[in-house]
């Protein structure tokens, strides 16, 4: 299993790039769920997301993380309410909120969140609500007090989610990450254009924001060609993969309902690059995606030794008002300037990036603001 480290976090929070989410599991029964946590941590899983599965999820959980609560890290939602009956629900109101968490902490046996997240901040009205109702004071005073590490927030809107940056409070954002929403193929969930979305990624990491990726199936649409919006049907693995090349992404978390289902994900960790190879959707990518750098590697290997997913992130990353992306570059053995020209790259690329073209301007761009 491989390791990403939350950029202001402490230097023993680092998460699981495979995490697991719990919506779905509460259709199993209480030994299963627990089951499922206790195998997904033996096998190298250490991030969880626990919205929306239900009251009957967290005693389960907490029961599986009982010995090894420093060893797992997890997400609440400040919004996520359960009824008598402990179905999900939403609510902004404060008391509510406050409630729900003191009862999440009881149930899962543990005095403190890993994060604290604002729930579901979709709409402007959304954000507006948490503020003025408190709930956002209330986090800040949670995270003084150490009853919560970290506040992050969830969103599926690139404009919504830039205005919770704004506030420079959050850690991590839980953003839905999938091919069909960035190459504008999704549902009505998919918000904003490929290049707002990738804008968004970008900004999260110039900021050290980290990202948990919810929805990295589409809901499984994408994983059969009957219902996948490109008709051909892509695999786990690719997806996952897909989700962890973005920018910023620290774990993807994909929802399981038992031990089949993390089954299905857990051979991730071992799966050969050629199965997580997701350069089918070179085919599918639109005009206005096109010919932009997603850093996934099918450039190479390049005759001259440029790194050219990492020199061109760190280019993008200095576009987006990183004060460090240039001095990472300027640390780079081999610069844009090494490039030779030879078309390699530009022949390689699934999304029709000119990348010879693009190093010449990435040199440019250095030199001048060297």
């Amino acid at each position: 299993m491989q390791y990403r480290q939350l950029p202001h976090g402490g230097p023993n929070e680092t998460f699981s790039v495979l995490g697991l989410g719990m919506g779905g599991i509460q259709v199993s029964p209480p030994e299963e769920i627990e089951a499922v946590v206790r195998t997904a941590i033996d096998n190298g899983i250490n991030f969880f997301d626990l919205c929306a599965g239900g009251r009957s999820v967290y005693e389960p959980f907490g029961r599986a993380i009982a010995r090894r609560r420093e060893q797992v890290f997890f997400q609440l939602h400040f919004g996520a309410v359960y009824n008598a009956k402990g179905d999900y629900g939403w609510s902004r109101n404060l008391k509510q909120i406050q409630d729900t968490f003191a009862w999440e902490l009881k149930a899962l046996g543990t005095g403190y969140a890993d994060f604290g997240f604002l729930h579901c901040v979709d709409e402007d009205e959304d954000f507006d609500d948490l503020v003025e109702n408190g709930v956002l004071d209330y986090l800040k005073e949670l995270k003084a007090e150490g009853r919560v590490r970290h506040i992050g927030f969830s969103s599926h809107t690139p404009s919504v989610a830039n205005r919770v940056l704004d506030t420079g409070l959050v850690d991590l954002m839980m953003f839905s990450i999938n091919p069909a929403y960035d190459l504008e193929q999704g549902d009505e969930l998919g918000i904003g254009s490929n290049s707002e979305r990738m804008k968004l990624f970008r900004r999260c990491e110039a900021m050290g924001v980290g990202i948990s990726v919810m929805k990295p199936f589409h809901g499984g649409k994408l994983l059969e060609a009957s219902t996948s919006p490109f008709r051909t049907a892509m695999t786990r693995y690719q997806c996952i993969q897909y989700a962890l090349d973005r920018p910023g992404v620290l774990s993807v978390v994909p929802g399981v309902r038992n031990l089949e289902d993390l089954r299905a994900l857990l051979g991730f960790a071992s799966a050969t690059e050629a199965e997580r190879d997701y350069s089918v959707i070179g085919q599918f990518t639109p005009a206005a995606a096109q010919g932009n750098c997603v850093y996934c590697n099918h450039c190479q290997p390049c005759p001259a030794g440029i790194n050219i997913a990492l020199v061109n992130k760190y280019y993008d990353l200095a576009l987006a008002g990183d004060q460090m992306a240039k001095n990472h570059y300027q640390k780079l053995a081999i610069q844009a300037d090494a490039c030779i020209g030879c078309g390699h790259c530009d022949r390689r690329c699934p999304f029709h990036t000119h990348q010879s073209a693009r190093m010449r301007e990435i040199n440019a761009y250095f030199q001048a603001h060297s």
